[in-house]
Formats: C-alpha cells, sequence, structure tokens
C-alpha cells in the first residue's frame, strides 16, 4: 500500500471538499486557510468569502467573485489546489480561456488573472463599510467625507480635477481588511453597499489584486512590502524638508525676482520664521520670448529679473536654507531643448510622432517627456543638472492641468524615483502608490475654495500610505489674484486657522507676508503656529523614518486607524462633524478647528479615545473615550493632545530633549535622529511621578531631568536608549 506524503493527504483532503462541499445554492466549495484567515471558495462565479478566527471579514458578493468583460466565468473547474492556494481554469462569456490563481498568507491573500489582452477584468465581494483611501480621489469636487462608502468610478485614473497623487488602495479598518490592485493604467471601483470591487479597464498582461488582513499595523506592513515588491518603494525623506519652507508664489505671485525673493525671505528670518527651505516656483525663466515660459528652462535664467542667481543662493545657503525650484515634463514645442528631445523621440508619441498636449501650464503647446525610457530620464536628469551647478537643491514637481488626456498615473514617478535616490530634495505632486518624494503636497488650497476639502484631502492621502502629507502654502497664493485680498476679518481668521491646521502636517511654508495685515494678531498667531512646527520637527520627522520602515502613517494617522475597535471614531471626518483629528506618532493628538465654519467658529466637539489624555497648552486630563462638546478652540491656541506614550521628543534650541508626560507609567517608543539612521529608545516604568531616576541605558550612568510645562524633560544624546524609572 502506498504511504502518501502530508501534502499529498491535503490536496487529497481538498479535493474532497471541492467534489463534496455544495454550499445550498449547490456549488462546489474550496476552503484555503493561513494562520487565522479562511477563504471559502464557491465554483458558481468564484465567489469567495473571507473570515478570521470565525468572524466573517467580507463576504461573497451575490452574483460572481471575478467578471472578464462584465461577465462571470463559465466552465470553472480547479486544477490543483493545497492548503493555501488554488488554480483554476475557465473561459469568459465568449469563450476565451482565463486562468485564475489565488495564494493565501497569514495577512495577504493575492488573486491572479490571465485573460485575453485588451480584456476588463473586476474581482469583487460584497459591500463593506465603512472604507477610507484612493489619495486624491477621495477629495474630488463634491466629496465632503474621508468615507468612501458609494463611490462607484468605472474610470479611475489621476488629472480629473485635482486629482494627482493617485492611489487605489482601500482600507477597511472596521472589518481588518485592505486592498489594492497595482495598476498604473484606467482602474475601476466600485465601494458601495452591496459591492466591493477593484478592476482595470483594460488588461495587456496579468491583473493582480491583493488583499490584507490583520491590525492597521499588520495591514500597512504587508502593503509596505507588496509596494517595495511590485516597484513602488517607499524611499527616505530628508529632515530639512520637515521644517518650515517659504514659497515665493505663496508670497510674490508672478512678481519674483532677485530683489522681492531675498526681501521677503530675510524679512521672514528677522522676524523669528525658523525657515528652513524655500521654494522659487515662478517667473525665475527667461521673460522673452513667449517659448521660454516654462519650469524647463534648464540652466537658464531672466537676466533681468535674476542677474546673479548663484549670488542669491550662496546667500540663502549663508542662511542655512535649501533652495528649490519648479519642475514639470512639459517642454513647450517650439522652446529650448524640445528639437533635440524630439529627434531622440524622448517624448510621448502617438502613431510614431510627438503628441502635442495642452495642458494647465505652459500655456502654450507642449511635448511631455516619456518617463517609462530610461534614456528619456537619463536625458532629463541631465538637462536638471545645468541648474545644481548653481547650487539648487531641489524641486517641487508640479505638472498639472492634463485631465482630458488618459495619462498613466506613474507618469512622473521614474523621475521622482532618480531624483531622490540623487539626493535632491523633492515636493512630489504626482504619483503611484510610491513615496517618491521628501513631501506629498495636496493640490493648491486657496481662501475661495471649499476648506473642508484640504482636511479631507490629506487624511485620504494617510489613509492611503501616502502621510507625509505637506498641505501648501499657509494662505493659499494671493499673487494670483484669484479672489479679493482685501484684508477683513474673515481673511485674518482663516489667515489664523490655516496656519494652526498646517502646523500639525509633515511640513508647511509661508507665503503672503503677516506684515501685510494690520490687525497684528494674524503675525502672532503665524509666528506662533511655525514655531509650534519648528519645536516638533524632530518628533514629526521621527515618524517618518518610521513610516518608512514599517509602512504604518506615523506621522498622520486618522483615527480610525489608530483605534479601529472604538465605534467612536467612525463618522466624524465630514462637513457636518468636522472631527478631523489625527494622531502624530504614538503619543500627540491633533484637533485643530478647521473647514469652511473657520471664521465663525470658536469650539469643535473633540473625540478622546480610550486612555488619559493632556491639553498640551493647559496641562488639563481627560479622560477617554469622550466627546469633549464645545472644546474651546481660541484662535491663538495650540490644538493638541498628549495621550498614548506621553513621550515627545521636541527641539530645544541646539539640542533634542525628550519630553515624558504623566500619562501612561508603562511605555516604550522609538526616535530617529536627522540623519534618518541614528535610533534611540525610551522605556518608562514608573510607580511614582514624584520619585522620578532616569539612566542612559548606552553609558549607564544617571542623568538629569527637570519639569517643564507639565512634563519630565532631559537632553537626548543621539543613538543613546533611555530608561525611566
Amino acid at each position: 500500500m502506498k504511504i502518501l506524503s502530508a501534502g499529498a493527504l491535503f490536496l487529497f483532503a481538498a479535493s474532497l471538499a471541492f467534489a463534496q462541499s455544495p454550499d445550498p445554492a449547490g456549488a462546489r466549495a474550496i476552503s484555503l486557510h493561513a494562520g487565522e484567515i479562511r477563504m471559502s471558495i464557491l465554483t458558481d462565479g468564484l465567489r469567495f468569502g473571507l473570515f478570521a478566527g470565525g468572524r466573517e471579514i467580507a463576504a461573497p458578493h451575490s452574483e460572481s467573485g471575478i467578471e472578464v468583460n462584465g461577465a462571470p466565468l463559465a466552465g470553472i473547474s480547479a486544477v490543483g489546489c493545497s492548503a493555501a492556494r488554488c488554480t483554476f481554469v475557465a473561459k469568459s462569456s465568449g469563450g476565451d480561456p482565463v486562468t485564475v490563481d489565488v495564494h493565501l498568507t497569514e495577512h495577504h491573500c493575492v488573486w491572479t488573472i490571465k485573460a485575453p489582452a485588451g480584456s476588463s477584468v473586476v474581482v469583487r465581494t460584497a459591500g463593506l463599510a465603512p472604507a477610507y483611501g484612493l489619495a486624491d480621489r477621495a477629495a474630488i469636487r463634491h466629496r465632503d467625507n474621508t468615507d468612501l462608502t458609494g463611490i462607484v468610478d468605472d474610470h479611475l485614473l489621476s488629472g480629473i480635477e485635482f486629482t494627482r497623487l493617485a492611489s487605489n488602495f482601500v482600507i477597511f479598518p472596521r472589518q481588518g481588511m485592505a486592498e489594492v490592485l497595482p495598476w498604473p493604467g484606467v482602474k475601476i471601483i466600485h465601494l458601495t453597499k452591496d459591492e466591493n470591487a477593484q478592476g482595470v479597464a483594460v488588461a495587456d498582461g496579468p491583473v493582480t489584486v491583493h488583499y490584507f488582513f490583520g491590525t492597521p499595523h499588520e495591514i500597512y506592513a504587508e502593503f509596505a512590502r507588496m509596494r517595495r515588491s511590485s516597484g513602488y518603494p517607499l524611499l527616505m525623506p530628508k529632515y530639512e524638508m520637515f521644517g518650515v519652507g517659504w514659497e515665493a508664489f505663496g508670497a510674490l505671485g508672478w512678481n519674483t525676482n532677485q530683489q522681492t525673493d531675498r526681501e521677503s525671505v530675510d524679512r521672514y528670518l528677522a522676524l523669528g520664521y525658523p525657515l528652513k527651505w524655500i521654494v522659487i516656483g515662478s517667473g525665475f525663466w527667461p521673460a522673452e520670448p513667449a517659448e521660454m515660459h516654462e519650469t524647463t528652462s534648464f540652466g537658464l535664467w531672466d537676466k533681468v529679473r535674476y542677474p546673479d542667481p548663484a549670488g542669491l543662493i550662496r546667500h540663502f545657503h549663508d542662511e542655512g536654507l535649501k533652495v528649490l525650484l519648479g519642475l514639470r515634463i512639459t517642454f513647450i514645442t517650439t522652446g529650448p531643448f524640445a528639437a533635440e528631445g524630439v529627434r531622440r523621440h524622448y517624448f510621448l508619441e502617438k502613431n510614431g510622432q510627438p503628441e502635442v498636449f495642452q495642458t494647465g501650464w505652459p500655456a502654450l503647446p507642449c511635448y511631455l517627456l516619456n518617463a517609462q525610457s530610461s534614456a528619456a530620464v537619463d536625458w532629463y536628469l541631465g538637462l536638471v543638472a545645468k541648474w545644481k551647478a548653481f547650487g539648487v537643491d531641489g524641486f517641487k514637481e508640479d505638472f498639472y492641468g492634463f485631465g482630458k488626456y488618459d495619462l498613466r498615473d506613474d507618469k512622473v514617478d521614474p523621475i521622482n524615483l532618480r531624483l531622490m535616490q540623487l539626493g535632491y530634495d523633492l515636493i512630489e505632486r504626482n504619483g503611484y502608490l510610491a513615496s517618491n518624494g521628501d513631501l506629498q503636497r495636496i493640490n493648491d488650497f486657496n481662501y475661495d475654495q471649499d476648506q473642508d476639502r484640504g482636511p479631507v484631502n490629506a487624511l485620504a492621502l494617510a489613509y492611503s500610505g501616502l502621510p507625509l502629507v505637506y498641505p501648501d502654502i499657509v494662505g493659499g497664493t494671493f499673487g494670483e489674484k484669484h479672489f479679493s485680498t482685501a484684508e477683513s476679518p474673515a481673511m485674518d481668521m482663516y489667515m489664523m486657522r490655516n496656519a494652526q491646521w498646517a502646523a500639525l502636517h509633515s511640513s508647511m511654508s509661508m507665503g503672503q507676508p503677516p506684515w501685510s495685515f494690520q490687525d497684528a494678531q494674524v503675525g502672532a498667531v503665524l509666528l506662533k503656529a511655525a514655531q509650534t512646527h519648528e519645536r516638533l520637527h524632530p518628533y514629526i520627522y521621527s515618524q517618518a523614518v518610521r513610516f518608512i520602515h514599517d509602512g504604518y502613517p506615523w506621522t498622520m494617522v486618522p483615527l480610525p486607524v489608530a483605534f479601529p475597535g472604538d465605534p467612536g471614531v467612525y463618522g466624524r471626518e465630514n462637513r457636518t462633524a468636522r472631527g478631523y483629528e489625527w494622531m502624530i506618532g504614538d503619543a500627540l493628538l491633533a484637533a485643530p478647528l478647521y473647514g469652511d465654519d473657520y471664521a465663525t467658529a470658536s469650539s469643535r466637539n473633540i473625540y478622546l479615545p480610550r486612555g488619559k489624555w493632556m491639553d498640551y497648552e493647559t496641562g488639563r486630563v481627560e479622560t477617554g473615550p469622550t466627546l469633549l462638546e464645545n472644546y474651546a478652540l481660541p484662535v491663538a491656541k495650540t490644538p493638541l493632545f498628549v495621550g498614548g506614550t506621553g513621550i515627545v521628543f521636541e527641539q530645544a534650541g541646539d539640542a533634542v530633549v525628550v519630553r515624558i508626560y504623566p500619562i501612561d507609567k508603562d511605555a516604550h517608543t522609538e526616535f530617529w535622529s536627522s540623519d534618518g539612521k541614528t535610533e534611540s529608545t525610551v522605556e518608562l516604568h514608573v510607580q511614582d511621578w514624584n520619585h522620578l531616576r532616569v539612566t542612559d541605558a548606552t553609558t549607564h550612568r544617571t542623568v538629569p531631568w527637570k519639569t517643564s510645562r507639565f512634563a519630565v524633560e532631559f537632553v537626548l544624546a543621539p543613538g543613546h536608549s533611555y530608561l525611566v524609572e
């Protein structure tokens, strides 16, 4: 008698289950297992359900789990199954062969569908809610809620209205599941009460759909691994870009020149603004002829406006500032370098000829660099080096106004990747799935716009695994004159509320100068907001490094991600409740007063999850879970609470200090220094807050400490670890 191996026995058992386990409708079923995750697949349309420890995560779709060309598959049969993997062969409704493979691991399931080229492919379950993610698409005009339930989009692609940072990652924190279909072309997304579907409109190769399971930490870690292995990396950002910046377009509009740039920046510095970087995004190129009006005039400056650009940049470098220019992939057809690009076939082509585009900028017809061509990218980076010769440190990438063209979501990604690898500072505005910049900027955010869009947009990026959010220039772009810039109480309040909201992001920048406002409180609040951000600069950057390591959105953790089991965190990120709150790291909760009622509101209902929470400025302690109704938030107040580990790292003069609030007696956290490589840890085991000993665990020496602003404080030595007892 032949003895079967354990694997063969399981395969035999699985085949029996396939043959003998009908569901109530008579369809045969296969069950796959990995850890606590179980998947039940019905051969009737490959409908599948997902379970964790016996709890249903997602129910099967009522009609089919996979559609090809709008119809369920037919003639489905399993050709090989194991404990956690199964392969099926089937036919589309048109009779074409289709192969489907499903592979389950403890925190990850991958469906791979091979259908004839040109087919549409959709993978789906029954509906789940609430759902979060989709990057810029979540904040498309008329969307005023981070919850995506109800979205049906059969043409999901960046460029529509202000969508530029693209992602089809969706997380369901309540169910402990997330999903994504990596595809830079036109995608399909349905998030309704009946259907949760992702797909592609036109397949030109295997289609893979990824499902992730577990806690949010486990989900984002698995998502990060998938991103890296699929060519969508998370790149280490640079410390200086997490400080306070200045943008010429916000401060000066088109009136940028060597004198105005220098005068504005120097005045900000003299007033105490802790600037670390500046952007000259417009008007530096030659004013004449019109063909030169671009950000691809590599190395060519306007000789009247910028007679000594190298000297100007040296001046800013002497002040400790990084200097960035605007940068795009558009080449005016009759402008400099265009003829060379055409001759070498470095631009996007149609029928063998370079395609001509009319985009938001430049105003003249242009070509687009083909970033999928490595030779074209090499040529482009050679041109970029012309700016480096003047001392330029980096770029604000800002291609926009291409919505009428179906351009790939990753049309700029290869360039941003190379710029980061070459060490340039980079503000990323276009991208797909990858974190390919030091910062991710939401679309231009102005006084005349819906102010609820900004918080929804920023939180949507964080949900999508793009949490290094830069919320654009404080005050927007006054210089464009798109709205009345006459000072009014509403305008004053806008500037102050916008600054307090922006200060709690990965980065913020100054624009419309405080000295242009007669109300002295405007300048005082703007300066305080900038100084708050600078004080938290090391803490926020450390969270960015943590994000790069494990994929969790540490710099901006929406409360449904931070506290998925707490029913009180759901249904608040909308224009009704305006509960735009998030965790920064494991110790700070941001609760800014922001939204379209910025000019009239003076309080918010603030939700605090389980645990102790201390008002960052007053020291008042609350115990959650609780809703603080009508909590006063005067415009000058820093809208922060300390909770969680209670361990915060702040800049104090030239030193970084550890600040430990009496929140949690047993806690542990990590800190990454400004080089992104040097790690420190702090561990608490406290019985009595009145009698503490701080020990440098690296040198085994006692560390002096003091009490300051409701916290125990001591100076951190980079790379050292500390024990507080």
